[in-house]
This record gives C-alpha cells, structure tokens and sequence, in this order.
C-alpha cells in the first residue's frame, strides 16, 4: 500500500517511473524511429533563442529530448530524479551515438550554477511535481537572460475533480475499446497513479492558466501558448487515447 505522506511523495513517484522506465523507454525508441521524431526536433529548434549551445532535460526520462537536441548540435545535460530511467537513457543516448552529460537529482533543487542554460525543455513533467513554484523558480534560476523554457504537459489528473472531465476520460477509454487499438492505461497501475496524483497540488489545477501565472510572477516574459500542440505532434492512436486530455505547450523567456 501506498504511503503518501509529504516526506515519502518524491520517493513514491520516483519508484513508480523507475518501475515504468522500460516499457517509457520502449515508447521513446519508438519514436525516434517515426515521423513524430521530426515532427518534435522541428518544433523544439523552432523555439530555441538564436545563439543557444547549452540545453537542460529537466525530467529527461529515457532521453527523447535530450537525444534530439543532442543530435541537433546542442551541449546536452539531463536531469532525473529516476535511476533507471537514466540508465535506459544512457542506453538510448548510446543507441544514438550521442553525447550527454547524465545527472541524477531532483529537480526542485539543481546542482548547477546561475545562468547555465540556454534552453530548459522538459515533457510530461511539471505535473509529477510536490513543489512546482519552487521547481519553476529553480529553472528560471539556472536559465541565462533571454534564455527560454520549452514545456509541455497536459491537465492528466483534472478528471479526479472534475465529473465532466472523468466521463470524458471514461470515453477516451471506450473509443480506444471500440477502434480496437492500444489503450494507453492499459499497461500502467492506474489505481496508484491515480493515488499518488490526489497528492500533488497540480491535478486539481487548470492548466496552462495556472502556470503562466506562476511563470509571470517568477519574472518570465514574452510568452508562446499552444493549447492544440498535440494535434500536430501526437499521432491517431494518442489523439484517441487522449482526446480529453489535450497536450499544451509554454514556451517563456527568461
């Protein structure tokens, strides 16, 4: 059972992603391997500032962005609180023959100095945060002036409060049934994750309203929104899987 007290919350989403690191892996390897591989590099390098060398991955996981913008020319450090999401990064950035410095840490607190980066990207993980404003802040800290983040995630836990959003989700879950393709939550403990989102303070939010006023008050500026990112960047089959749960997009500069 889980423990889910404030103390055990990082370790509990921490075990949970170590132990999906390699079906999340298999997915990402996938997408190198696809259209959606350029699809991402071309959006991501649509937004970096001119003159940028230095990137961040904040929540890297198995590396799909890190191995990307590494590929693209970029001086790649990622950054993982996930042990073996790390090593199956190191597996994924060798696959590719790239070069990328590797950090385990949290990502509430970095071990890198003031204006290190260039450019922070980071995919599917500000919702997974205890702390946000704090990680948010933290970002902004180690970003150089005029340097950007690159942010994309989506409202995934708003259902738990939200009737309207949990039979959207119910029929998410019966279209992918009905179409007979792979149901995303399928393969995932549902009831734990469900559990440890009751717990961070971003699942009852709406997003990205809420986070572009943190990132406002932080002291970010000239802000890109895309609240229909994913009908560019996800393919049929995630359309379907999370049509309720639409993907969005921040870009913010420091």
């Amino acid at each position: 059972m889980l423990n889910l007290n404030q103390n055990s919350l990082l370790d509990n989403v921490t075990n949970y992603w170590d132990n999906r690191a390699k079906d999340y892996s298999q997915h990402n390897q996938q997408e190198l391997q696809s259209i959606k591989r350029d699809k991402w590099k071309k959006t991501l390098l649509g937004h970096v500032p001119q003159g940028a060398s230095k990137v961040l991955d904040v929540g890297m996981g198995p590396g799909f962005f890190a191995i990307l913008m590494a590929k693209a020319g970029f001086q790649v450090t990622g950054i993982d609180a996930t042990h073996n999401m790390l090593e199956q990064a190191k597996q994924n950035a060798q696959q590719a023959n790239v070069n990328i410095d590797f950090v385990q840490g949290d990502v509430h607190q970095l071990p890198f100095a003031d204006e290190s980066f260039d450019v922070i990207v980071t995919r599917n993980v500000t919702w997974n945060l205890q702390h946000p404003e704090q990680a948010y802040q933290e970002w902004f800290r180690v970003l150089k002036p005029n340097g950007r983040l690159i942010n994309f995630d989506a409202n995934w836990y708003l259902y738990l409060y939200d009737e309207q959003r949990r039979k959207a989700f119910e029929q998410d879950r019966a279209n992918t049934a009905k179409r007979q393709i792979e149901d995303h939550y399928e393969n995932t403990d549902t009831h734990a994750m469900e559990a440890i989102a009751r717990q961070l303070p971003l699942s009852r939010q709406l997003r990205p309203h809420w986070d572009l006023q943190q990132l406002l008050n932080i002291g970010f500026s000239q802000f890109v929104v895309d609240t229909k990112i994913g009908e560019r960047l996800w393919d049929d089959i995630e359309k379907i899987n999370y049509c309720s749960t639409p993907m969005f997009m921040i870009v913010a500069q420091k």
